[in-house]
């Protein structure tokens, strides 16, 4: 349930002219424009560790870190408003520098602090305190960081505060609101039913929910479970019209969201567009055919034989669990206020658990025993789309291969609590992290390197293999220059080159560069990911793809230079769909979208014709016009989660 794609991906920044030395413990204020940046630098010796945050007053903004010599090192993205907390760890001594960019072409105002500066730990164990240093605080949201082995914790620690009111720090044994991890037990009590004869993966979801819409084509229980059934993703939906993740929602509103929608956003089976609506029907589907309630489901069917007896599923927000750690979001003035669990969140989320009840589960990979071999074969095995590509999701679990070992993993994101949850098979082992706010800062990939370090491959940085950039021609580039929509995350991308150096460019965020890694490939250094551009036989280049989770693919687009006048597009606008008004204001030069819900106005930025891209709730909207050139209407995008919910123009 986290909110970044593509745009979390590319959402990299390049040093500005102006510099500002950060000195430790002296915060300094900032004040972003939309198409703004500010950058800091720092004189630093090899092998340091940096903590800081930037503390977003009324902007959202990305920290983006990069080394001496000029390399983007780390990408910071995740709370919307309080502190946005950046760290990392020296290899070279030089100036480093910490560049600040508004979100989304975003406008505010920002202070920034450097936390802390010393020598890098050298133990594991000192290297998870140190990584979550901003959390060990009695005034603060706290973590848990295990790490497991066949069923046991065999390395624990904990920080800061389970509940803030009362004063109860964070212990081993706190359940914690895993978020997006609970997949996996919702794909499980699936499986049972299935072995039990009472369901089949390949049933269509009417047979079990006969008041879902009829679209034409099948919708199975495996296309729930695997995200590609093409229905909308309902979070995004309701955030469209100006709904907050807190506010409360009825499960059976899933029902009536896919009962609206006019028709599925890809044919089943085809796309993988990760989709907790999906996940929550999947609940509903084991209420009706099991005849229990679904927590009570999971707790006798999985929970109870592994012996997870601090392992609930919340019925809904207002349930009490015991001892759980309540989860706090940041307030405007700078502490902290306590959250409300997503609403509808049976299947999605809903989830809470502990690092000891973990372990247990985890291991259940390794021995069966709920489930048996088959039920770990299905949650395993990858999803195959109906074009033969591989998704690298089984059932709720994304599967993949990390420093030459075997992964299963998952990453939950609630309201506010967040999760990681990674195993590796082949060692028996795994890490799980746990946190009570979206401000943990601590790198799992760190924590897995110190304790796994010698079942690992060496770190490689590409995978050019024998390709040396240097042999690369700077002018075939100009074959793959362009902007591409990626439609799966409503945004545009574009591409160019100066001299023999390559930038992307995502539409309302700076440039990155990028490194040739083959005749066709580039590598992305501040996120280890790779894309390509597709060349046909007769050389032509119409499509692009970002490798990276199920990866995204950007299709080339033409793109005017200047968008119509913009008073065409001012007016009221309404969603039948949705049930919403949008109203497109113009003001300073710029375009707007609001609803009566939305606590800010979306800025909208010109794309391409009469394309534009947006902010969090819209990330893209496509004017329509008559055959007289009158706009009519829009359709409107929320990051390639939700596509083409049409409003007619009402004024």
């Amino acid at each position: 349930m986290h909110r970044l794609l593509l745009l979390g991906l590319l959402a990299l920044a390049l040093p500005a002219v102006a510099q500002t030395a950060l000195v430790p413990g002296q915060p300094l204020d900032g004040n972003l424009e939309a198409d703004g940046s500010d950058t800091y630098t720092l004189a630093l010796e090899a092998d340091q560790f940096v903590l800081g945050h930037a503390f977003q007053h009324t902007v959202d903004v990305v920290v983006t870190v990069a080394g001496p010599d000029g390399t983007q090192l780390r990408a910071f993205d995740d709370p919307a408003r309080g502190p946005e907390l950046f760290q990392f760890t020296t290899d070279a001594a030089g100036d480093y520098t910490v560049t600040v960019t508004p979100f989304l072409g975003a406008t505010g105002a920002y202070s920034i602090t450097l936390d802390r500066v010393e020598a890098a730990a050298t133990t594991p164990q000192g290297i998870v305190r140190q990584q979550f240093a901003a959390l060990d605080r009695d005034d603060s949201p706290g973590a848990v960081v295990a790490v497991l082995r066949r069923g046991e914790v065999v390395f624990g620690e904990t920080f800061g505060q389970a509940n803030l009111t009362h004063g109860v720090p964070y212990t081993l044994d706190t359940p914690t609101n895993i978020g997006s991890t609970s997949k996996q037990f919702t794909a499980m009590a699936v499986l049972l039913l299935a072995q039990r004869g009472d369901l089949d993966l390949d049933d269509d979801v009417r047979e079990h929910i006969p008041e879902l819409k009829d679209f034409g084509q099948t919708v199975t229980i495996r296309n729930l479970l695997t995200h590609t059934s093409g229905y909308r993703e309902f979070l995004n939906l309701l955030g469209m019209t100006g709904q907050g993740f807190e506010d409360e929602t009825r499960p059976e509103q899933l029902v009536e969201i896919v009962q609206r929608q006019p028709e599925l956003q890809d044919a089943p089976g085809t796309v993988f567009n990760y989709n907790n609506t999906g996940y929550g029907l999947a609940a509903q589907i084991v209420e009706r055919v099991s005849g229990q309630s679904f927590p009570d489901f999971v707790r006798e069917a999985i929970f109870e034989p592994l012996g997870m007896t601090n392992s609930t599923v919340r019925a809904d927000p207002t349930t009490i669990i015991p001892g759980r750690a309540q989860g706090y979001l940041a307030s405007e003035d700078g502490g902290w206020r306590e959250a409300r669990d997503l609403g509808a969140g049976l299947g999605a989320s809903a989830v809470y658990t502990t690092a000891r009840d973990l372990a247990k589960w985890m291991d259940n990979y390794r021995t069966a025993t709920v489930g048996g071999p088959d039920a770990i074969r299905e949650l395993t095995t990858s999803y195959v789309l109906a074009d033969g590509d591989s998704t690298d999701y089984g059932l709720g679990l994304f599967l993949d291969e990390w420093r030459g070992l075997e992964r299963l993993q998952h990453g939950g994101a609630d309201t506010a609590h967040r999760s990681l949850f990674w195993y590796f098979p082949e060692i028996e082992s795994g890490v799980v992290i746990h946190t009570n706010s979206p401000s943990g800062p601590g790198s799992v990939t760190d924590i897995a390197q110190a304790f796994f370090a010698e079942h690992l491959a060496p770190e490689e940085e590409t995978d050019a293999g024998d390709f040396d950039p240097a042999d690369f021609d700077p002018e075939s580039f100009d074959a793959f220059a362009g902007t591409y929509e990626v439609e799966q995350v409503g945004l545009n991308v574009t591409f160019r080159r100066e001299g023999d150096r390559y930038y992307a460019e995502p539409t309302g965020q700076p440039e990155a560069e990028i490194v040739p890694i083959g005749p066709a490939r580039f590598f992305i250094p501040i996120v280890g990911a790779e894309l390509s551009f597709d060349v046909e036989a007769d050389g032509s280049v119409e499509t692009m793809t970002l490798h990276q989770g199920p990866g995204f693919t950007g299709r080339r687009v033409e793109v005017s230079a200047e968008a119509a006048p913009l008073a065409d597009y001012v007016g009221r606008y309404y969603s039948d769909e949705i049930e919403t008004f949008y109203t497109i204001a113009l003001e300073d030069g710029a375009l707007s979208l609001s609803t009566r819900r939305m606590r800010e106005p979306v800025t909208l930025s010109h794309a391409n014709g009469d394309a534009f891209t947006g902010g969090t709730r819209v990330t893209g909207v496509a004017f329509e016009r008559d055959d007289e050139g009158a706009v009519t209407g829009f359709s409107a995008d929320n990051a390639g989660r939700v596509r083409g919910v049409a409003f007619e123009r009402v004024d």
